[in-house]
């Protein structure tokens, strides 16, 4: 197993759940960390609580508050983290646990609640088609390379039915293909790419989801563990996936839930 101390990783969804969770772990190794995530004046104090937790633990935290889908800010972005990263080394963690997207029915009664071309094409987009273009980018300004994983959140709902829950899970679908062709693209690069699938965990984008409360109750009560999964039971997971060198596992959906996804029906 190699040692993360010095390395850097980047977390696109860094200030909350599964992404802020993964952030610490990483940075309890030694990791400095790069946080992309969008919030607002009321939400904003979490990210800079995670920020300056980072910071206590004596690693970098250089944290941008901007939207990950735009175009023109991934290239921002990414021209600050090519400036800090040392010349020769590669960011060694893209973490894409991005949670932004559009909880509608596609066929209600009323047509108005439907859900719309541009609200199902903005939830691919930032939730599914965004993870090809930060690896596109960061792998053509050298910031991937022999190493380097890439780790993408994914759900059940990639091939359960959950009420409202379609253009989310279409959205996971797509991101799981994408995860599988980068791996393929990728192998010989050396660059590993996988997708985590985490049981039924209690983040402020499951608490979005119409019925939530049912989801955790039940989860907890049927998951094999006896609890439902935490985003520590993910960022552990990622941390230990990391430390391996290896681009051998590679073009999986990786399940972090106490064998929930067996059992669930």
């Amino acid at each position: 197993m190699a040692p993360l101390k010095g390395k850097w990783a980047l977390v696109l969804g860094a200030s909350s759940g599964h992404g802020a969770a993964t952030a610490l772990e990483l940075a309890r190794q030694g990791m400095n960390i790069f946080g992309v995530h969008l919030d607002t004046r009321a939400t904003l104090p979490n990210a800079q609580r995670i920020q300056a937790q980072i910071q206590d633990l004596g690693c970098e935290a250089v944290f941008f508050n901007t939207n990950a889908a735009d175009d023109a800010k991934r290239q921002q972005v990414l021209e600050e983290v090519r400036r800090r990263v040392p010349q020769g080394e590669h960011v060694r963690v893209l973490l894409h646990s991005l949670a932004f997207g559009t909880l509608r029915p596609y066929v209600p009664q009323d047509r108005a609640e439907a859900v719309s071309r541009s609200q199902m094409e903005m939830t691919l987009d930032v939730m599914a088609h965004s993870l090809v273009y930060w690896v596109q980018d960061m792998y053509y300004l050298g910031l991937l390379g022999p190493g380097s994983k890439v780790f993408a959140m994914t759900s059940a709902g990639s091939h359960r039915v959950f009420p409202n829950y379609g253009p989310v899970g279409a959205a996971k679908a797509a991101l799981e293909y994408h995860v599988k062709h980068l791996a393929v693209e990728l192998a010989r690069r050396g660059i590993a790419v996988n997708a985590i699938q985490a049981g039924v965990t209690d983040t402020p984008a499951l608490r979005k989801i119409p019925g939530h409360e049912r989801m955790l109750e039940f989860a907890a009560h049927y998951n094999p563990g006896g609890r439902i999964t935490t985003p520590e039971d993910v960022a552990r997971a990622i941390v230990a996936l990391s430390q391996d060198e290896s681009p051998w596992l590679t073009g999986n959906v990786i399940c972090v839930d106490g064998g929930e996804d067996l059992v669930l029906i």
